[in-house]
C-alpha cells in the first residue's frame, strides 16, 4: 500500500507532529470526501510500501525524513510556483522552498523530489511571459535536485472561481484561462526549458496538452518508489479522477484544513474556515 500524504492538504507544513505520531501508532482515519464515511488505514511497517508527501514548506518535517525512509521509500512533490502575495498569502519564500529542495535531494537523492509548477495560472500579474521566465528561473537552480516537475493548468471549479475573483478584486487583477494553442505552445517551452535542465516535465491529468516532449504525470507513482526501495513496488494504476495516471494509494489527509491561502486551491472552499479548522486541529487525534 502507497500512502499519500495528501493531496488534500499540507501535511509536512502543518500536521507533522500529528503524522508521527499516527506513524508511532501504527495508523490513523481519514474521512472519504464523497460519502463522508470515515476509514482505518493502516502505517505499519508489514503495511506500507511507500509514501508520498505533498508540500509547499518541507522544513517543519525535515527532521522526521531519515525516520520515515528506515520504515519505507518516500518522495516528495514539492510545489513552487514563486507567485505574487495576490495569489499566495502565506507560503514560504521560493529562495527558501529551493533550498529544501536541494537538502532533501543530497541527502536522500534526486529521486526524492518532484518540483510541481501547479497550477499553472493566467492573470495580469503572471501571464505566459511571466511564466516562461520565472519557470526558467527556478528549473536553472533545481537543477541537479530534481528529475522531474509537473504541471497542470488550473481547472476552473465553482470554488477555484469564487475564490479567485475574491482575491481580483481585493488585489485589482485580472484572470483567465488559456487557449488550447496557446497551452499547448506553452507547454512546449517550458518542457524545452526542463529538458534543458535535465528534467522531463510530466502534465498531471491533462493529455490535451501534452505536446513538445512533454509526458503524461503519474503522481503517485510506485516507479519511483521502486527505484528508491532498490526492489520493486507494485500497484495498479487507480487515478483519483479521470485521466489520473497515479497508482493506487490511501490519502490520509482531509479538505479544507490547509491555511496558506492560495487563490487558487482546489483543496480549500473557505479560506477562513480551513484556517479556523488548523486552529482547532487535535495532533492527539487519530484524524486531521
Amino acid at each position: 500500500m502507497i500512502i499519500s500524504a495528501s493531496y488534500r492538504t499540507d501535511i509536512p507544513a502543518f500536521y507533522g507532529d500529528w503524522f508521527m505520531r499516527r506513524l508511532a501508532a501504527g495508523g490513523c482515519r481519514s474521512i472519504n470526501p464523497w460519502n463522508r464515511k470515515p476509514y482505518a488505514v493502516s502505517l505499519k511497517r508489514k503495511d506500507v510500501d511507500g509514501f508520498v508527501f505533498w508540500t509547499r514548506n518541507l522544513a517543519p518535517f525535515a527532521d522526521h525524513l531519515p525516520e520515515i525512509a528506515e520504515r519505507a521509500p518516500f518522495y516528495v512533490q514539492y510545489t513552487v510556483t514563486g507567485y505574487p502575495h495576490a495569489l499566495e498569502r502565506s507560503v514560504v519564500a521560493t529562495d527558501r522552498a529551493i533550498t529544501d529542495m536541494r537538502d532533501t535531494a543530497r541527502v536522500f537523492g534526486p529521486f526524492s523530489v518532484v518540483w510541481r509548477y501547479d497550477p499553472i495560472v493566467i492573470t495580469t500579474l503572471t501571464p505566459i511571459s511571466w511564466h516562461l521566465e520565472n519557470f526558467r528561473h527556478i528549473a536553472e537552480r533545481l537543477e541537479h535536485s530534481t528529475n522531474e516537475v509537473t504541471i497542470s493548468f488550473m481547472h476552473s471549479y465553482r470554488k477555484t472561481r469564487k475564490n479567485l475573483d475574491a482575491a481580483a478584486r481585493q488585489f485589482g487583477f485580472g484572470w483567465r484561462e488559456p487557449g488550447p494553442e496557446e497551452s499547448l505552445d506553452l507547454v512546449a517551452a517550458l518542457a524545452g526549458i526542463a529538458n534543458a535542465h535535465g528534467m522531463r516535465l510530466t502534465i498531471c491529468s491533462q493529455p490535451a496538452f501534452v505536446a513538445g516532449g512533454a509526458e503524461p504525470a503519474a503522481c503517485i507513482d510506485a516507479s519511483r518508489l521502486s527505484n528508491l526501495a532498490g526492489q520493486t513496488v507494485s500497484a495498479p494504476i487507480r487515478g483519483n479522477r479521470p485521466d489520473c495516471l497515479c497508482h493506487a494509494s490511501r490519502d490520509i489527509g482531509a479538505y479544507d484544513t490547509c491555511p496558506h491561502g492560495c487563490a487558487y486551491c482546489y483543496a480549500v472552499s473557505n479560506p477562513d474556515a480551513a484556517k479556523a479548522r488548523r486552529a482547532a486541529h487535535d495532533p492527539d487525534s487519530d484524524l486531521i
